[in-house]
């Protein structure tokens, strides 16, 4: 098994159930990415957009209160 694997097989098993979540979701959409040729640089711009999602829909929540 390739030294990188070994590593995310021991760190998934270490880490909290939601950091494991997380990285399984990013090594997946990495994979499906470079499956498709597209560029990975594209991964940051798409975790920065859904940063601001996020913070949009927090500060809606928080003004219907």
């Amino acid at each position: 098994m390739d030294t990188i694997v070994e590593q995310l097989d021991t760190k998934l098993g270490q880490w909290e159930p939601e950091i494991a979540d997380q990285v399984r979701r990013f090594i997946w959409e990495v994979i499906q990415l470079a499956d498709q040729g597209i560029p990975l640089e594209l991964i940051r711009s798409r975790a920065v957009e859904q940063e601001v999602l996020d913070f949009l829909d927090e500060s809606d929540e928080s003004e219907t209160w």
